[in-house]
């Protein structure tokens, strides 16, 4: 899943900046996205508002807890205006502050501009959440006309010479001016912001950054609806030989996707991870396996009209054009330098670091499933050597081998709705919130699947929404994913949050128990980690709120999250038999544990290499860049093992190439992860997951600051230290490297 980055001011940035996604190891039911085929667009409707200014998508947001999104309202046709409307209404408004005849003061500058926006903050929202969840045709198209204005918005805000000066005034008088802590913070972010997108060029270089930015917009739009199209083809399947090796669960659900299609009496793989990685891991036919792998991994390398190679190229090539503007040696420098790792230097340390010992373990695993596919050799097998359409097939096998572990035999005591429940209770133990369900009908969705859960505190006081749309259907993007409709704020009065998260399961038959594999259950506590993240927030000012943190300490809360799942108070009371209601046997969880670190070092190089060429690519300075050949060279210079392949190919890397969010910063997950084992080590080596004293430093440090104090001394106060990366290697099964 990708998440549009519309560039604008602090309102709409803010809207981009928090969706948030889990790319590691999320492997949903199969067939999802095929759901869309053959169903009709959604909300496209064509009456224009009577005024912009009341129009819904502009209008203050009506309705009980602090307002509410009015998806009952939506047209789409009314979107574009909407946001042009948005914009210009911010221009005014930052005008107003630009212009101020006063002496620039923290309220009338920086706190103003925390004001401003607001009209098309509720519009971006709104529209991003239709990009991200009902992408149908029409808003397609006005995704492409309003991408590239929105950059321009952006520039024009932060191309105000007027503003920045008054800006500058206030930073530099920020210790001095009695200014809070959390002021000083916000003062020094709007100004950095400011200074690294251009505030301080001269007329001609701002005008060729505005119009890189413009043409950025465009390119990353069109990259994602390229992987969307791409997304889009089905392998069918024609006869019952052709699902040999599918358990029944699959095949039934590859039938709905073909019958959803119009194809009865077919069975229908998407080409999305949620569809394919289930067949690559049970299907005996060798053959099926590689079609399929092969249709998967060349998402956007067709060489047809949504081939994303050049894209690909001049991306590229205007960011590192941008940088140089800026005064960075590559868009890599700039991206890192007010991340927690700062320069490109010190994420590539870490990444090459567990490089090693991944690819050493991967070696292992290959010879593993070798051994067995040779033993088939002898009961009659055909003789091959183990390619990457193999790799998850005889994973498989060595698993269930070594630790008599069966999938399938987990998945009856994972249903859907039990582990929601299980995340509820787990917040409630950790961070004392309660989730009351939002009678249907008496909140506006934007489709029936979405419900809606008061969240309160332990004090019975409420603290926000949480929305949860967690099947696939037409137009949705893939994978998983948490968004924040609205942040937390108290400076001009309480304002509660607003969060969702977002997944794309198979609808089953009604009544039917929806049951999810382990590493489904893992991505839900994952997204509901960021949620959390969100809902804890308690700071004054939005652009400081919830997930408003470095992109490389974003994934902290939402990974550390992950542990929570495989603890015995959770299998106990949540992971029940879907038909008998019994909880987890203790052998069976204990099966899971022991199993944990298998198949890391596919794992880890599947993600690394994926990092390190997202890293040096950008690192490449002007060259042009043949992404196919620099892809294939750099893998081949890193000792690639030839078995398997990157978890994310260049051409439908969408992380990276839909827009800034993760470019040069897919190490993130990497570098969160440092500090995740580590944190979780407090919890063991204290009285456990659920101590509550340590529970207590992890929300006063680290969940409920938000942005107002550097992510960096946030965990030192929360853990004592710094992290180092023995507790990484720990958590993957890697060789601890001594000091």
């Amino acid at each position: 899943m990708t998440c549009l980055n519309l560039n604008v001011g602090r309102a709409a940035a803010l809207a981009a900046a928090i969706t948030l996604v889990l790319p590691m190891s999320n492997t949903a039911l199969a067939a999802a996205a095929t759901e869309a085929a053959a169903k009709p667009a959604q909300n496209t409707t064509t009456e224009a508002p009577a005024s912009l200014a009341t129009s819904p998508l502009v209008a203050a947001w009506p309705g009980a807890y602090g307002g509410l999104p009015p998806f009952d309202k939506v047209k789409v046709a009314d979107f574009q205006a909407a946001l042009e409307y948005g914009m210009a209404e911010e221009l005014r408004e930052v005008e107003a502050i630009a212009n101020n005849p006063a002496p620039p003061t923290f309220d009338n500058t920086i706190a103003a501009m925390e004001r401003s926006g607001r009209a098309l903050e509720r519009t971006s929202t709104i529209f991003s959440i239709y990009t991200d969840t009902m992408s149908t045709p029409d808003v397609q198209a006005v995704e492409t006309a309003v991408a590239p204005k929105m950059a321009a918005h952006g520039d024009a805000i932060t191309q105000n010479s007027a503003l920045f000066a008054r800006i500058e005034a206030v930073y530099n008088t920020r210790t001095t001016s009695g200014l809070t802590p959390e002021q000083q913070r916000l003062t020094w972010r709007v100004y950095t912001n400011f200074a690294r997108t251009g505030a301080k060029l001269d007329a001609a270089k701002k005008q060729r950054l505005g119009a890189i930015n413009q043409e950025l917009a465009g390119l990353y739009t069109q990259f994602s609806q390229h992987l969307l199209g791409d997304e889009a083809r089905v392998t069918f399947l024609t006869s019952e030989a052709d699902l040999a090796g599918l358990p029944p669960s699959l095949v039934k659900a590859y039938a709905n996707a073909a019958a959803d299609a119009g194809k009865a009496g077919q069975w229908a793989i998407a080409n999305t991870r949620s569809s394919v990685e289930p067949f690559l891991e049970s299907s005996t036919r060798r053959d099926l396996r590689e079609k399929v792998w092969r249709e998967f991994i060349d998402r956007g390398d067709h060489a047809d009209a949504n081939d994303n190679n050049t894209l690909i190229t001049r991306i590229l090539q205007l960011r590192f054009e941008r940088a140089q503007l800026l005064g960075y040696a590559t868009h890599a420098h700039w991206r890192l330098e007010n991340a927690m790792a700062k320069t490109p230097e010190r994420a590539i340390e870490l990444m090459e670091a567990v490089w090693k010992p991944a690819v050493a373990r991967v070696h292992e695993e290959v010879a593993d499933m070798q051994k067995l596919a040779d033993a088939e050799v002898a009961a009659g097998g055909a003789k091959i050597t183990i390619a990457p359409w193999d790799y998850r097939y005889y994973a498989e096998k060595v698993r269930a081998a070594r630790y008599a572990y069966d999938s399938g035999a987990v998945k009856p005591y994972l249903q859907l709705e039990k582990l929601r429940e299980g995340m509820f209770w787990v917040a409630g133990q950790l961070f004392g919130f309660q989730f009351k369900p939002v009678a249907a009908g008496s909140v506006p969705v934007y489709h029936p699947d979405v419900r809606v859960w008061e969240v309160l505190g332990a004090d019975g006081k409420h603290v926000g929404l949480w929305y949860f749309d967690p099947y696939a259907r037409v137009g949705k993007n893939s994978g998983a994913w948490m968004n924040a409709y609205r942040a937390q704020s108290k400076f001009d009065g309480t304002v509660t949050t607003i969060v969702s998260n977002n997944a794309n399961f198979v609808k089953g038959s009604p009544g039917e128990p929806l049951l999810v594999s382990w590493d489904d259950a893992k991505t839900l506590f994952h997204e509901f980690g960021h949620a959390l993240h969100g809902l804890s927030s308690n700071v004054n000012y939005p652009s400081l709120a919830g997930t408003a943190v470095a992109r490389d300490y974003v994934e902290f809360p939402s990974q550390l999250l992950e542990h929570w799942l495989s603890t015995p108070e959770v299998l106990n009371q949540f992971a029940r038999h879907v038909k008998t209601g019994e909880p987890m046997p203790a052998e069976l969880a204990a099966k899971i544990a022991r199993a944990e670190t298998f198949n890391e070092g596919f794992r880890t190089v599947e993600y690394l290499s994926s990092a390190l060429i997202d890293m040096k690519l950008h690192l490449a300075g002007g060259k042009t860049i043949n992404p196919d050949q620099f892809e294939r060279e750099t893998l081949t210079t890193l000792g690639m093992p030839a078995e398997m392949v990157m978890r994310h190919r260049t051409p439908q890397f969408g992380h990276v190439f839909s827009g800034d969010g993760y470019s040069a910063g897919y190490y993130s997950y990497l570098w969160s992860d440092t500090l995740t084992a580590d944190a979780f080590e407090a919890f063991t080596e204290a009285k456990g997951p659920y101590d509550p004293a340590v529970a207590k430093r992890l929300r006063d440090n680290v969940f409920d600051v938000g942005n107002t104090v550097d992510p960096a001394d946030g965990y030192r106060a929360f853990r004592g230290r710094d992290p180092g990366i023995g507790a990484l290697m720990r958590k993957r099964g890697f060789p601890v490297p001594t000091p």
